[in-house]
């Protein structure tokens, strides 16, 4: 029997200017503890479900987008701008199969200037800005532990060489759910996305 998705929003925090200028796309990644019981000691963008709280009865949209907002100062200690932009990226909707569903809308942000993390020591240990190809890179590597959502929105984002491109490209975005199925028995198994063969 499937589970209801939960709502939840994720944040993919940009940051541009200065010495930064020339290091093209950096995003934040912060690492959930290795108590939690979801995902533990995973690499993933900002983010949760969404509270009864969130958004004060606005709208779907604007409740995932406070939980986005809420998230990030929450989990790294980054507060944004109360006319922040905003822009919706994706919507990604945890397959049938697994327990623990999550309907999340992932959105993009640009970082107030001089944003250092700060974990909150408790949800999230460590935090880092970082290039979504290093991060590629050092999870391949065995470095950093990634799940299949996050390394297929770094991927999404490698063709982008600065944060204004990728804001640009989130103003005309046509959002999609996405919901992933998994095809294949044993170890022939494997994640497939809409478009993709055996889809």
């Amino acid at each position: 029997m499937s589970v209801e998705p939960r709502p939840a929003a994720s944040l993919i925090l940009l940051r541009r200017g200065g010495k930064h200028r020339d290091r093209g796309v950096e995003i934040l990644l912060v690492r959930r503890s290795t108590e939690a019981s979801f995902m533990p000691g995973v690499w993933v963008f900002p983010g949760g479900g969404v509270d009864a709280g969130d958004g004060d009865g606005d709208g779907d949209e604007t409740a995932h987008r406070a939980a986005a907002v809420r998230e990030l100062h929450e989990e790294a200690g980054i507060e944004l701008a109360p006319d922040a932009e905003l822009l919706a990226w994706s919507r990604w909707i945890t397959p049938d199969f697994v327990p623990v569903r999550f309907d999340t809308r992932f959105y993009v942000a640009l970082a107030p200037a001089h944003s250092p993390p700060r974990p909150d020591g408790e949800e999230t240990t460590e935090a880092a800005w970082i290039a979504p190809g290093e991060a590629l890179e050092r999870h391949r590597a065995g470095e950093l532990e990634l799940v299949f959502p996050t390394i297929k929105h770094l991927e999404a984002l490698l063709p982008f060489s600065s944060s204004d491109e990728v804001l640009a490209a989130a103003r005309d975005r046509v959002v999609e759910p996405v919901l992933p199925r998994v095809v294949g028995e044993g170890r022939g198994q494997r994640v497939v996305l809409p478009g993709e063969p055996g889809y």
